[in-house]
């Protein structure tokens, strides 16, 4: 049996709740694909932040270390203490949003299907900035060569395997930014030479926000900068139901975390009403990145299985109050996890 050792953060608000629920489905998951998922609880958080005096503490990071993947349910207002240093502390440089159409879920148009790509540790989410004096402070917007290759050779190879349009559009300011936007853009030109057979064109961020209101189907593959990508993809996933439907990767050379995009929302907390889809969904591409990482077909299998019965779930219009239903988290959960095949 295939082993694999997942750090757990349930997370805050209603986090514990879509946790439950994902662990519904993956718990089938492991009974119909042979897979064992060692699930290991550790605390990330404001409750965490509240219990024990840290948002992240050093033991949390040292079982993170120790595991295959991180599996990880939205935080309150240490956020950024949690996921941006995780970001930065395991080299997660690439963010990958999903925006996708699913049956009956309300939405802008049927025929919707990107993935946003977002580099993800450096531009001013970074998080150096200081202050001049009591009226003035500065934030740095660091870009490199390095980190806007990457992530571009990141984008190529998603369209690449995805071969919808073959197309990539790289997002930036660089008419106004003309260093690092600049930088950006001439590094994503370079890769597409690498990648003769897939077409690269560019949007500057402003009219990239509106195109993607005017003809979202149009795109293919988007890749973009820190704060863009942060900005760009919250926004799409209105086009598609609502981040209740977005899940995100955090992928790295070695090592991936995997969430849904949203916050904690800690006002419907304990009331089961909360869509627990993304992180479903989230649970669905960590299982396709083991199975790429680890060459194992069943978790690929498995991945495909979780999103197929997601789909099954909303053609059977079990719709959460946040899509127009009345069914509930853990309903849902377990309205999924017996769709599994």
């Amino acid at each position: 049996m295939t082993t694999y050792k997942i750090a757990l953060i349930s997370g805050d608000g209603i986090g514990p709740e879509l946790t439950k629920a994902t662990l519904q489905v993956l718990d089938t998951i492991q009974e119909r694909y042979n897979i064992n998922l060692d699930m290991i609880n550790v605390d990330a958080g404001d409750a965490c932040l509240e219990k024990k005096g840290v948002a992240l503490p050093e033991e949390t990071i040292n079982i993170i270390k120790d595991s295959d993947a991180c599996l990880k349910g939205p935080v309150g207002e240490t956020a950024a203490d949690v996921i941006v240093r995780l970001r930065i502390l395991f080299d997660l440089y690439a963010n990958i949003r999903p925006i996708k159409v699913y049956p009956n879920v309300p939405c802008f148009r049927q025929d919707i299907d990107m993935i946003i790509v977002r580099e993800n540790t450096e531009g001013v989410y970074r998080g150096i900035e200081f202050d001049v004096n009591a009226e003035t402070a500065i934030c740095l917007r660091i870009i490199t060569k390095k980190a806007s290759e990457r992530i571009a050779r990141y984008a190529f190879k998603v369209a690449e395997n995805r071969r919808k349009f073959m197309r990539v559009t790289a997002v930036h300011k660089a008419n106004v930014m003309k260093k690092t936007d600049g930088l950006f853009s001439k590094t994503c030109k370079a890769v597409a030479k690498d990648y003769p057979e897939i077409h690269l064109d560019e949007l500057y961020v402003d009219n990239a926000a509106m195109q993607l209101i005017k003809r979202p189907q149009e795109f293919d593959v988007l890749v973009t900068t820190n704060m863009f990508g942060d900005i760009l993809s919250d926004e799409a996933s209105i086009l598609v139901g609502g981040l209740g439907v977005a899940p995100g990767a955090n992928i790295g050379n070695d090592f991936a975390l995997f969430e849904p995009v949203h916050g904690s929302a800690p006002k419907y907390a304990g009331k089961n009403i909360a869509n627990p889809t993304s992180m479903i969904l989230a649970s669905k591409l960590m299982l396709d990145w083991l199975g790429d990482k680890y060459s194992d077909l069943k978790s690929k299998k498995a991945a495909m299985a979780i999103e197929k019965a997601v789909i099954e779930t909303f053609k059977a219009n079990v719709l959460t109050q946040d899509l127009g239903g009345n069914v509930k988290t853990d309903v849902f959960g377990k309205a999924v996890a017996d769709r599994i095949l």
